[in-house]
């Protein structure tokens, strides 16, 4: 048999821990319900708002940004593209066609026939060979005359010019600066290199004495104020910081809580005040009344319309046959021709014959008469 291993308890807490968490609690309820309340109110009129106001406007303006904002767009769309269409033809029309037409017929030929072929024959004819009897003549001059003078005159330059600096530099100048570097500067480089030297050891020294003067003034007093009262303060505060943490989240549930219990008897004060009364008068007032209305005035309202509008169609209806039928008898009595017989209808007539004979048309607008049973024939 094994044995489970026990789950690791918590770490117990000072009286200090106890001493802030209570305070500390106590203060926070009574700050975060009021803001509980607050916050669950606002969040009911919100929705209340999204509900009643927000949704009913946004279909509104999608309605009216399909139906109106977006046909409106379209049509000014292609109103100023068929604009932006004609004024570019129209440029194009007055500042394009005519200057490349000019360009194409006018000023290319003229360049061409009058500018581009005279100056080609004259490039071939009296250019090329003047060029070229230029260009031998120019080389003759250069290698018989001015070559020669070219290199006498150098030879003379560097003997005047460079000649004299040259030995100069060789013979005088290196051999004084070799002297001057090797009995002069080398030992004064060496003097101040161990110069240097001195004063590096001398700056090591210093800068010891100064890092032990700083830390002996300046670390070991930061470590200490750090260690014996930022720490202490520190771990005060985070407790502080903790409790109250852990306080509002304990405080936003409990305000929760109240601001629920709060909104159900609001509710339930709402119901018994307004919303029993409302339904009551509802049910027992509005709906006989409004059944009383319906099946005394609006029905018969209803009826009597739709057998008035039956009427006035079936009367507009035989007024339209009457002048189709006039209209044509005064054709034929003007052109003459040949008068097709028309089937005239009874003006009155049994709707249904139960007896087994064809039905008979009525006269469009008047009411089709009962149905006559066989009894009642005899």
């Amino acid at each position: 048999m094994y044995l489970e291993k026990a789950a690791p308890r918590p770490d117990p807490e000072g009286c200090l821990t106890a001493a802030i968490r209570i305070p500390v609690r106590i203060v926070v309820l009574v700050v975060v319900v009021p803001v509980r309340l607050v916050w669950d109110a606002l969040v009911l009129c919100g929705g209340f708002l999204g509900r009643v106001l927000l949704r009913p406007l946004g279909r509104a303006y999608d309605w009216f940004h399909a139906h109106v904002l977006a046909p409106v767009g379209r049509a000014v769309a292609r109103m100023a593209e068929a604009v932006a269409t004609a004024t570019w033809w129209l440029c194009k029309a007055v500042f394009y066609w005519p200057w490349l037409g000019l360009w194409r017929y006018v000023v290319v030929p003229i360049a061409v026939h009058l500018i581009a072929r005279p100056v080609a024959w004259l490039y071939r004819a009296v250019l090329t060979p003047l060029g070229h009897g230029l260009a031998r003549a120019t080389a003759w001059v250069y290698a018989r005359l001015l070559a020669p003078f070219g290199r006498g005159a150098g030879l003379a330059l560097w003997a005047v010019l460079v000649w004299p600096w040259t030995a100069m530099w060789r013979y005088v100048a290196v051999p004084l600066a070799s002297g001057t570097y090797r009995y002069v500067l080398t030992p004064l480089g060496h003097a101040l290199t161990w110069l240097g030297r001195g004063v590096a050891w001398l700056g090591k020294g210093l800068a010891a004495g100064l890092m032990w003067l700083g830390k002996v003034l300046v670390v070991v007093p930061a470590v200490f104020l750090y260690r014996w009262v930022l720490t202490p303060v520190g771990r005060v505060l985070a407790l502080i910081g903790r409790e109250i943490a852990d306080a509002l989240a304990v405080a936003w549930r409990v305000a929760g809580y109240v601001s629920l219990a709060v909104g159900r008897a609001l509710k339930w004060l709402a119901w018994n005040l307004v919303g029993l009364p409302v339904s009551w008068f509802y049910r027992s007032v509005c709906t006989p009344v409004g059944h009383v209305v319906r099946d005394a005035v609006w029905r018969p309202a209803r009826k009597a319309a739709v057998e008035t509008g039956r009427a006035v169609r079936g009367a507009l209806a035989s007024a339209r046959e009457t002048v189709r039928r006039a209209r044509r008898d005064a054709w034929h009595a003007l052109v003459g021709g040949e008068r097709q017989p028309e089937p005239v209808n009874a003006i009155r007539g049994q709707a249904r014959n139960l007896g087994g004979a064809a039905p008979q048309q009525t006269v469009p607008g008047v009411v089709a008469e009962t149905e006559i049973s066989l009894h009642k024939r005899g």
